[in-house]
């Protein structure tokens, strides 16, 4: 009954830095949606990730940290629009979005350091192959070892 979000930054090598925004489900940690840019990440960046996230799977609670674009007034006021329940996280407190975290610390090892990164533009166009492989093939402990979508499948049929 719980999404989670949060922004990462990927480094590129020619001092471009990508900025990614994505919602993961708290249950079996599929990434449901992700918005990337070279700029900044923007509430309206976050609304259309909400709306992605609610056309792909839709749920209640949204659990975020405290940045700015998640407390954005619109943002909030659009969140509870589409039947969402904003939560953040405790102030000074990151860490009690802890999937989030997880999820980010993975996709960093896991995928970003491992790959080329000369300039943004090839990280972005990399970026549909690695969420795609991750919610296909990414084993987790919490998932006894399975994919997300492994884990959906298995518990739909």
């Amino acid at each position: 009954m719980r999404w989670c979000s949060d922004v990462f930054e990927i480094p590129c090598w020619n001092r471009d830095t990508v900025r990614v925004v994505f919602s993961l489900d708290c249950c079996d940690r599929e990434v449901l949606s992700y918005v990337a840019t070279s700029g900044w990440i923007n509430a309206q960046m976050v609304r259309d990730l909400m709306i992605q996230s609610v056309e792909y799977r839709y749920k209640i609670e949204w659990f975020t940290d405290n940045a700015k674009c998640y407390l954005a007034k619109e943002t909030i006021e659009f969140a509870e629009e589409i039947g969402f329940i904003p939560c953040t996280t405790a102030f000074y407190s990151p860490e009690s979005n802890g999937m989030a975290e997880a999820f980010v610390k993975t996709f960093k090892r896991d995928y970003v350091y491992v790959h080329d990164r000369p300039d943004a533009m090839t990280v972005m166009a990399q970026l549909p192959e690695w969420f795609e492989d991750y919610n296909e093939n990414h084993p987790h402990k919490g998932l006894k070892m399975r994919s997300p979508r492994e884990f959906i499948r298995c518990y739909s049929t």
